[in-house]
């Protein structure tokens, strides 16, 4: 659902330029409570990590999910988009500068980087993919979008290590092919959602050299958004083969889940579990996300919840 950028909890407090600790817990908990409410294929700030980790994961979720606004919701310009995102720039700079940050999230947000010794090279990654969502709607070939996936999705999982304390070489590397797999993912769900972004300009994440090989052309998308024609045999091939692909990039990283001990490993686990769902049900409806965007249900927990437990 679209949303006004400027009604957003977070615009309003970051209007205002007190800072106490009472404000600190309140964006705290807003920020937790953002991510539990916001609707997500794959568990975020979960119950099932170490509560002292819940916060931290808020925060940085919150940091993230109104970047992502900015860049997609309400109907703001491209230059109030941009300007919006540059704003979370200066404040990133203020805290790496070790200057107080003007804005109290930000400045909550750099008592718990700095607290938990998170690196803010993550941070601005993720500030550069979304700012690459105001301004670049066709991605020309596979690296493309493996390269965008290395700003808007690896970072969170490499957060997410740090947090673990569990950073290494081996484990970044599983977690870069677990964050793009789902990130993928999401774009593969979310097609129709995509082409109707960017003021009109449709925003297209699959790749332009593949979908030619295919024999789809943009006016296809078009008819199959608008639903008035349905999808034909190209387009379920098309979609079987990016299935197999971000399921092969998921099995890349999946050992991670094991690897990672104790409640941290099964929200892990849950993740990989959750993006093994959907690719299932896109499968199910043999590519027709335009009629049967696959959610998750009550139904499709349950078995998540079990393949993570017993490690399937």
């Amino acid at each position: 659902m679209k949303k006004n950028t400027h009604n957003l909890w977070h615009t309003h407090s970051m209007q205002n330029q007190q800072q106490s600790s009472t404000s600190q817990h309140h964006i705290t908990t807003q920020s937790i409570a953002l991510a539990n409410q916001h609707y997500e294929n794959f568990p975020v700030a979960s119950v099932f990590l170490p509560k002292d980790l819940r916060a931290p994961i808020g925060l940085i979720y919150s940091f993230a999910r109104q970047a992502d606004d900015f860049a997609d919701e309400g109907h703001l310009s491209t230059d109030e988009r941009l300007a919006l995102l540059d704003g979370f720039r200066d404040e990133l700079d203020l805290l790496q500068a070790y200057i107080k940050p003007k804005t109290p999230f930000f400045l909550t947000l750099g008592e718990m980087i700095k607290a938990r010794k998170l690196p803010y090279a993550p941070f601005f990654d993720l500030l550069d993919a979304f700012r690459q969502d105001v301004i670049k709607t066709r991605y020309q070939h596979y690296g493309e979008v493996l390269d965008y996936c290395t700003r808007s999705a690896n970072p969170v999982g490499r957060l997410m290590l740090h947090l673990y304390g569990q950073s290494n070489e081996n484990n970044i590397a599983l977690s870069d092919h677990i964050c793009s797999a789902l990130q993928m993912i999401n774009f593969l769900q979310d097609i129709a959602i995509d082409f109707n972004k960017n003021d009109g300009k449709q925003r297209i994440y699959m790749c332009q050299d593949e979908l030619a090989q295919f024999g789809i052309t943009e006016q296809d998308l078009y008819t199959w958004v608008n639903h008035q024609a349905p999808i034909n045999a190209q387009w379920q091939a098309f979609m079987q083969f990016n299935l197999n692909r971000v399921q092969a990039l998921m099995q890349a990283g999946k050992p991670l889940g094991r690897i990672l001990t104790g409640r941290i490993g099964f929200e892990m686990r849950m993740i990989i579990a959750g993006g093994e769902r959907i690719i299932h049900k896109i499968n199910v409806v043999k590519g027709d996300i335009f009629n049967q965007r696959p959610r998750l249900h009550c139904g499709d927990w349950v078995v998540i919840f079990l393949k993570a437990l017993f490690r399937i």
